[in-house]
């Protein structure tokens, strides 16, 4: 029985795009992650490992597709591989199977996993180096206040004369939670 041909496709955020990964590549069926590629604790990873069976073939855009960390990349090849299931990343032009390892290909892999956790960390601190400037700068993070100082102000007044909090919040288009930060402050 020939196995499946099974597309693993994760991008980092919800508002980037998938179409680049896995062109022209026929599929039997596709498992998309939009999420960090930091650990391997990400839900159509695990929906996609579950789903593999011997014989089936994993087909990733590139290494760090599917980690940014050598010791989960490796886990799961081994894991994959030991099943059965062959490995194909098409930038790096590596293919992973447990009939036919190669010493040179396990490099490749530690290599190029190590280059994509390295990239991860880089680009957590240039993150926190730009957040560090924007607060010395005097910047505000976070996004804009949706009241004015005169809402906020009104909102206080209110609450303190005891008016209906699940009100306030609907009228004033606001969650509770923030309802109740304002009347804290």
């Amino acid at each position: 029985m020939k196995g499946q041909n099974i597309g693993y496709i994760r991008v980092s955020s919800t508002s980037q795009n998938t179409e680049r990964q896995l062109v022209d590549v026929q599929l039997d069926r596709t498992f998309t992650d939009k999420a960090s590629g930091k650990d391997a604790n990400r839900p159509e990873l695990t929906n996609c490992t579950n789903h593999l069976r011997d014989g089936d073939i994993l087909h990733v855009h590139s290494i760090d597709r599917l980690a940014r960390n050598l010791k989960d990349l490796q886990t799961i090849i081994e894991t994959l591989t030991a099943k059965g299931v062959t490995v194909k990343f098409y930038k790096e032009h590596l293919t992973f199977e447990a009939s036919n390892t190669s010493p040179m290909q396990t490099l490749m892999l530690q290599m190029l996993g190590a280059f994509a956790e390295f990239e991860r960390t880089l680009i957590k601190e240039r993150q926190r180096e730009g957040i560090e400037a924007a607060k010395a700068q005097g910047k505000k993070l976070g996004a804009p206040s949706k009241l004015t100082a005169e809402q906020t102000a009104e909102i206080k007044a209110k609450a303190t004369l005891g008016e209906d909090k699940s009100k306030l919040a609907k009228d004033y288009g606001i969650s509770r939670p923030t309802l109740y930060k304002i009347i804290s402050a």
